[in-house]
């Protein structure tokens, strides 16, 4: 069975959350949707599940961090190529999102983030897939 990502995100306002990440061309799950929470798609295998704070501390006894004011994770998502990352970052920016970080260029690895309404860091990244060697399952799996 492949393993799903369930990323779980508080968000000060879900209306406006789910309006920015549409227009950077994510889709939600209405079946996992209500005033609470919504399920952002990110891909077959991975979702972000937006919660309004409340909600959110309801699953934890933990104090919540506030993303605009501390650093509680960088999420990270690969890009196609080049442009698709500068495509996402600049939709982020025109729907709200601010880029805390410049363009990072190695040459084989391109990259760039955005904070999203709620101040979560989100970077995008490509790589050169002739970069990249195959590992081995078995090598994989140990580590």
């Amino acid at each position: 069975m492949a393993t799903k990502i369930f990323v779980n995100l508080p968000v000060k306002d879900l209306n406006k959350s789910v309006d920015f990440f549409t227009k950077l061309g994510y889709t939600f799950n209405p079946q996992f949707t209500d005033e609470k929470a919504t399920c952002m798609i990110i891909s077959e295998d991975i979702y972000v599940m937006l919660l309004v704070e409340p909600f959110f501390k309801s699953f934890t006894k933990k104090e919540v961090a506030d993303a605009s004011k501390v650093t509680e994770s960088i999420i990270c998502l690969s890009a196609d190529s080049r442009e698709a990352v500068d495509d996402v970052v600049s939709k982020a920016v025109a729907a709200g999102g601010t880029t805390p970080n410049e363009k990072q260029d190695q040459g084989f690895m391109y990259g760039h983030g955005f904070e999203d309404l709620d101040g979560h860091l989100w970077e995008v990244m490509w790589m050169d897939p002739s970069a990249v060697q195959e590992q081995p399952a078995a090598a994989a799996s140990q580590s």
